[in-house]
């Protein structure tokens, strides 16, 4: 009998499982996540589900990870301080890319260098530049992001600048041929600098959680998910962190199929932060051919069609003044809940509470928190956010008697991103406590922050709600409106057949929302979603029946929707796949572009069978790595050529190798798992 625990850390909730041979969920257990350190959450959810089932830490035999960290960071803008260095390309590329603002002020430097497509150098890398903005920075970034000119079918100029990144400085670095096997290198540059910004953020995580699991005496070996859902060693996520974006939403795919056997259905996940919708076709899900994108960010990493959205139980809300009547809107920050944070520092709490609604008119601030987040590093902020950080410490403040000026907004708001501070406003989830959807928190504490938020007043002078309730009503209708509009969405991304047009301008299109009221006047419209849409999610057995109902269509909430993630973290199988390209720089001769430099040979099959052996090694050992037993390798050719004077001519060959399996811990008793 294998025992086997799945742990995924979301945005509010740490979820643990625990699954007897891969068939029963045995127990499952929550905690609050700790963003502060994480791996207390990890803790406290491994602890209780230990306890609720009985199981001896020791007969554990397999630990699996999954996290929303990643997904999270990226939607926030949150992650370490890093530096680019882009070598062979122009310096307009860093603008018209979209890397500047992913840089976010960040030091970069574009350097002479770089290959052409046939993997010859097209100028000597600058290494007199690259040593000077190595002595410049490198004690003020956490980690490098290098890309070069078609670095993938030649990296010679990347893996020098990383021995010197490695000499010079000593931090960690990302080269981008390592991330990926494709073209375009400004994509991958992107790439490279999200998987840096989030090595220091994943490896503390990872590292914590290894730690943790050992105190509570689980020897078994930690897995991770990535974005595919695929299980990968914790060592290999750690050097590839990027590779686990989307993990939670992968995970709770896996989750899902595993939890109900659906074929056909759009599965959506709501968290804290963010909801994640993709679509089972044949019981699986597609993976994204451009890349995953999270937020506002287009990468190289394999992982689920899936669109993520800032949209969840801890979503900001935003009072719209525009118009008589006035509303809301939610995302795509995270704030900690007011009742949440009430229940942390319920004096201060209260007292800021009971002030604020003793006074005639309403304040920008009313309601609004915020405290310092311990055990994160300050490196590269500037004074003004020094001083700020400084007067906030590590204690729950209210916002208006920190901010002194308006200036110190920006300042608060770069704070906000680094993860140094967070911020505490009114939330669904406070909305969910006044209407008693959810009591785990401060109730009295959520009913005075939506008292405050319902004073603001309409464009036509009222009160945008007399009651907390009433407000809060306003807040859940407004999440089940949104979720249905990201439901919409997806189908229309998926449809086959397609509208030809954006799918967010046809959610929102007003025969799309007149059909889904039925409209029946001259013209009769009904419209909706002709897929069941399982729902997962710990609040989703509160929100998701009335989307269903407003999508008219059925909404499956299977036992264990709220640990679904964690679940789908440990029944996944371990799946390496390697790429590599055969192009041809003239006639006759055919070029394996491996990472150890380009190999030439004059015959193509030879060709190919060279770089199908090289990338069979690598699949195989990094699934070996990964701790995969029973490995079973699949090898898939797509070789281009084309029509000239009669005769058919080579052009170019991508070959991919996949090596998977099930983790060996999982498949041996645990007997053996302890020799």
């Amino acid at each position: 009998m294998a025992l086997l625990l799945g742990v995924d850390t979301g945005g509010t909730y740490t979820d643990a499982v625990i699954i007897r041979d891969e068939t029963d969920v045995i127990a499952s257990a929550k905690a609050l996540t700790t963003r502060h350190d994480l791996a207390i959450g990890v803790g406290g959810a491994v602890r209780a589900v230990l306890a609720q089932s009985g199981v001896s830490a020791g007969d554990i035999a397999l630990a699996s990870l999954s996290t929303t960290l990643a997904t999270n960071a990226l939607v926030e803008g949150q992650g370490g301080r890093v530096a680019l260095i882009y070598i062979g390309f122009k310096e307009r590329d860093l603008e018209a890319h979209g890397l500047l603002d992913a840089l976010k002020g960040d030091p970069h430097i574009v350097l002479a260098g770089g290959h052409n497509h046939a993997g010859g150098e097209a100028a000597p890398l600058d290494e007199a530049g690259l040593h000077a903005f190595l002595a410049k920075h490198g004690a003020q970034v956490g980690g490098f992001a290098v890309a070069s000119q078609f670095a993938t079918r030649n990296p010679a100029h990347e893996l020098r600048t990383m021995a010197l990144v490695a000499e010079m400085t000593g931090r960690p670095v990302s080269a981008s041929h390592q991330l990926s096997a494709k073209l375009n290198g400004p994509k991958r540059a992107m790439t490279a600098v999200l998987n840096a910004r989030l090595i220091g953020m994943i490896d503390r995580l990872i590292g914590r959680a290894e730690d943790t699991l050992t105190a509570l005496g689980i020897r078994a070996p930690l897995m991770v998910v990535r974005g595919d859902g695929a299980l990968i060693s914790s060592a290999q996520a750690r050097e590839r962190p990027i590779e686990t974006i989307l993990s939670g939403p992968a995970a709770s795919i896996v989750g899902a199929r595993w939890l109900t056997g659906v074929e056909r259905a759009l599965v959506s996940d709501i968290g804290g932060t963010t909801t994640d919708v993709a679509f089972l076709r044949d019981g699986r899900p597609a993976i994204d051919p451009a890349g995953a994108r999270v937020g506002p960010y287009r990468t190289m990493v394999e992982a689920v069609a899936m669109r993520t959205t800032g949209l969840g139980g801890d979503s900001e809300v935003h009072f719209l003044s525009e118009g008589l009547q006035g509303g809301v809107t939610l995302g795509p920050r995270r704030l900690l809940p007011v009742s949440l944070i009430a229940t942390e520092a319920p004096e201060v709490v209260h007292a800021a509470l009971d002030a604020q609604l003793r006074s005639t008119l309403p304040g920008e601030h009313d309601g609004r928190f915020v405290r310092g987040v311990s055990g994160q590093t300050a490196e590269g902020i500037g004074p003004r956010e020094e001083t700020l950080l400084e007067r906030i410490g590590g204690k729950v403040h209210p916002l208006g008697e920190v901010l002194r000026s308006r200036i110190e907004t920006g300042a608060l708001k770069h704070l906000v991103e680094r993860g140094l501070v967070q911020l505490s406003g009114v939330t669904p989830s406070d909305a969910s406590h006044v209407l008693r959807l959810a009591t785990d928190w401060d109730v009295d504490a959520a009913e005075k922050a939506l008292a405050l938020f319902g004073r603001r007043r309409t464009g036509a002078g009222d009160r945008l709600a007399p009651s907390p309730a009433d407000m809060a009503r306003i807040v859940i209708a407004r999440l089940e409106h949104q979720t249905a509009l990201v439901l919409l969405e997806t189908a229309f991304s998926e449809e086959e057949t397609g509208f030809g047009d954006d799918p967010a301008v046809l959610a929102r299109h007003v025969l799309m929302q007149r059909g889904l009221g039925g409209h029946a006047g001259l013209i009769r419209l009904e419209t909706g979603l002709s897929v069941p849409v399982v729902g997962l999610g710990a609040s989703a057995e509160a929100y998701y029946p009335a989307v269903g109902k407003k999508l008219g269509c059925e909404m499956i909430l299977p036992e264990h929707a709220g640990v679904a993630n964690a679940i789908g973290a440990v029944v996944g199988r371990v799946t390496m796949r390697q790429a590599g390209t055969v192009t041809s720089p003239s006639e006759g001769r055919f070029r394996v572009h491996l990472s150890e430099g380009p190999q030439d040979f004059t015959d193509l099959e030879a060709a190919l069978a060279r770089l199908e052996d090289v990338l069979q090694s690598r699949a195989f050992a990094a699934a070996e790595a990964a701790g995969a037993g029973d490995i079973q390798i699949n090898i898939t050719r797509d070789i281009r050529t084309a029509g000239v004077e009669q005769r058919e001519v080579f052009i170019e060959a991508d070959i991919t190798v996949e090596a998977s399996g099930r983790p060996r811990v999982a498949q041996e008793p645990v007997e053996e798992v302890r020799i």
